[in-house]
């Protein structure tokens, strides 16, 4: 038992705790269209440590049904909110420390909302480099900056003498002038009400403009349409931004963004300029160089980089778009497969994966040139299908795939059997990895590849976690995003796919294990050990003996996780512990046994959900028990489907205008599509070709790994490019 003091202080921190809570959560209000209470739940939970996916799915009373996305924008609104405090903080210290701080000031300070106001307010009193104001005040100039500023003396004249000191490195009037409008352009390039101003300039007027660098004309011909470019800044999609700025980035081409100097100009002096005599006159001279010293490079880094952490957005979209898509693929489910990892001289690497994935057999065979083993390749084949009485061919779709397609689609063999191809992108980072060395210590990676491609047809969710998602070939300029918030977006989206569907506890591998609500790779692998060293696990209860997995790790998993065959059949499917008891009773309550309980597909007709409300347990609790009760253990993933490439083409050399092909989507991006055809590259679909109406965002039509059917509209054999219509026969 703790003693009294250590209870005193976590009573203490609890209560400053649920303070801040309630502040941040009437802050949020304004900005959520959701209830106080609800925000003020997730905010709680939150901080208790719950997961988002285990929010969403069993705390759906204290939320208001929020799901998964809605929760993810609280959590990271609540998370600025507590770093724009924290800056707040550390400037009122900073500005304390010069003895600068004035109660009006810490008022203003304290009432912002932005940190682009913080910052705006607090770039008068942040350290700098020597500057020309700093040099021109140690030469004593401010008062003259002072006087010239408040634009009420007629004649200057009289007032400069008092500041000509040759020993402070003022010889001459023009000298003591010029170092006050020093000061002058800086007092304005840190003047809020004017940046502001400016800033909306930009926004509303900027233009961005490339150009090639010269002598780059060969390293640059993959942005050979931006070597003389310029448009709006705001009309320009984010692919084509990012692409500017990688090129940029790359050395290759020089990129600006602009404003028209005179308005900017105009601006400021209908801001500053508030007399027609000689200190007007310094105060024009102050705005211009303000502006082109000071406020036009400052403001152009600031509008570069808010495009481009709008572009970031849009491409981390994509990327996590086209990832939940691509993990919640249809799964082949607990088949025998034969894998082929195909190549030409290296021969094509075959496993033998029984329905579980796990590694029986391996071997190359060599159908192709320059071996030509048709015949042995053939009986060879044959042969390991009826020993191992495989159910499916799984054929990777990269170099001699769709050869070794049509030779295992010429066989005529002695069970019946399907034949599919497999993306392999990313099988190559998996069978280099460690995780890969740990799982097959004793076999090479080309062995290692071809499992991977056997696994991701049987269940792509479970297979495609061990791999990094930036190496799987979804993204958009995945490269030149900011890789931390696009990284947390990524281990967002596996999350949530990995709840959604739920993970065998008895089966599951390490990295899969490490995605559930609670658990981690140190939970996972201390999981993976106690599986191990007690023959599985018999019930949900005994994660509770795993070390380290305490109560709360459990509350956050256990509903999660899955053991079919286990001790009790509610174990197999979503309903959570916590709630075993509502089952019983409604077992009690209708005199069914609970096996026969489980699956009863009318259980809706003899059961009454208001029965077993409480004040814990609300109505959306109930219902999600008889949906699983239904259909236990049940997988949102859709049906597998079969698909096949049209057998008349193989390569880009087949390919002719208004040829009607099969494809499979394999990557989204803003601007459209790109398709498999069969041919080892990819075409790509534009927006525009997708439908006859208008089209804003390709997600609106195609999904990730969806069957289309594409008509070929140009073909550049040089460049590798295939242009694509999903607007069959409209082709003139």
């Amino acid at each position: 038992m703790l003693p009294a003091t250590s209870l005193f202080v976590i009573f203490v921190r609890t209560i400053i705790i649920m303070q801040e809570i309630t502040f941040y959560a009437s802050q949020l209000l304004g900005e959520f269209n959701v209830q106080y209470q609800y925000i003020r739940n997730v905010l709680t939970l939150l901080s208790e440590g719950a997961s988002i996916p285990f929010i969403a799915r069993y705390r759906k009373e204290m939320t208001g049904t929020m799901n998964e996305e809605v929760i993810a924008a609280l959590q990271k609104r609540f998370q600025q909110l507590l770093q724009l405090d924290k800056r707040r903080e550390a400037i009122l210290e900073s500005i304390r420390e010069q003895e600068k701080l004035t109660p009006e000031l810490q008022q203003l300070v304290e009432s912002v909302k932005t940190m682009q106001e913080l910052e705006d307010i607090y770039l008068p009193y942040k350290p700098k480099r020597r500057t020309k104001a700093i040099i021109a005040r140690e030469k004593g100039l401010e008062p003259l900056a002072d006087l010239i500023f408040s634009q009420k003396v007629g004649n200057l004249s009289s007032h400069i003498a008092a500041f000509i000191s040759p020993s402070k490195g003022v010889d001459n009037p023009d000298e003591a002038l010029a170092g006050a409008r020093d000061i002058i352009a800086e007092r304005i390039a840190e003047n809020m009400d004017a940046r502001t101003k400016l800033r909306g300039l930009f926004q509303r007027t900027a233009g961005i403009s490339s150009k090639l660098v010269k002598g780059k004309e060969s390293e640059a011909g993959t942005y050979h349409q931006y070597f003389d470019w310029k448009e709006p800044l705001a009309h320009m999609p984010s692919h084509r931004l990012l692409a500017v700025l990688r090129a940029e980035n790359e050395g290759l081409l020089k990129v600006n963004v602009e404003v028209d100097d005179e308005k900017a100009i105009d601006l400021l002096e209908k801001q500053f300029v508030r007399s027609n005599g000689e200190s007007a006159g310094h105060i024009r001279l102050a705005a211009a160089d303000s502006w082109k010293r000071l406020l036009s490079p400052s403001l152009e880094n600031e509008i570069r980089a808010m495009y481009k952490e709008k572009a970031d957005e849009v491409a981390i979209r994509v990327f996590t778009e086209n990832l939940r898509q691509l993990l919640m693929a249809p799964p082949l489910g607990q088949k025998r497969v034969l894998a082929v990892d195909p190549g030409f001289r290296t021969g094509c690497k075959i496993v033998i994966l029984d329905q579980h994935g796990s590694l029986l057999h391996n071997e190359t065979i060599y159908p192709h040139p320059p071996e030509h083993q048709v015949k042995q390749s053939v009986q060879k084949l044959k042969t390991l299908v009826n020993s191992y009485q495989v159910d499916v061919i799984a054929i990777g779709n990269g170099t001699a795939g769709r050869e070794t397609e049509d030779l295992v689609r010429g066989i005529q063999f002695d069970r019946d059997l399907i034949a599919l191809m497999v993306n392999e992108s990313g099988a190559s980072v998996y069978s280099a990895s460690k995780v890969a060395r740990d799982e097959f210590p004793d076999y090479d990676i080309t062995v290692r590849g071809a499992v991977s491609i056997g696994r991701r047809l049987m269940d792509p969710l479970a297979e495609l976690v061990k791999i990094d998602p930036k190496s799987i070939g979804v993204g958009q300029y995945q490269h030149d995003v900011d890789q931390k918030a696009l990284q947390e977006s990524l281990v967002f989206t596996v999350e949530s796919c990995v709840n959604a569907v739920g993970v065998e506890l008895n089966t599951a591998s390490e990295q899969l294990l490490s995605y559930v609500s609670g658990i981690g790779s140190q939970l996972a692998s201390n999981i993976i050990a106690f599986r191990q060293s007690n023959k599985g696990f018999r019930n949900r209860g005994e994660l509770l003996k795993v070390p380290r997995l305490g109560e709360k790790a459990f509350e956050q998993c256990a509903g999660f996780l899955r053991i079919r065959g286990g001790e009790n059949p509610l174990d197999a499917s979503a309903v959570h512990p916590e709630s075993y008891h509502i089952v019983n009773q409604i077992a009690k309550k209708t005199s069914k046994d609970l096996h026969a309980l489980i699956g009863q597909k009318d259980i809706r007709q003899f059961v009454n959900p208001s029965d077993y409300l409480s004040e814990k347990t609300g109505m959306e609790t109930i219902n999600d028990i008889l949906n699983e009760l239904e259909k236990p253990g049940r997988d949102p993933r859709q049906q597998f489907e079969m698909f096949e490439f049209s057998k008349d083409v193989r390569n880009i050399n087949d390919l002719k205008p208004g040829m009607e092909l099969n494809g499979i989507v394999t990557n989204i991006t803003a601007f459209g599509a790109f398709v498999d055809i069969g041919v080892h590259q990819d075409g790509l679909v534009h927006v525009s070709q997708m439908a006859d109406r208008f089209i804003r965002d390709p997600n609106q039509v195609v999904k990730l790994n969806q069957k289309v059917r594409v008509q070929v509209v140009a073909i550049d054999i040089d460049r590798n490019r295939i242009s694509l219509t999903m607007k069959l026969g409209k082709l003139t």
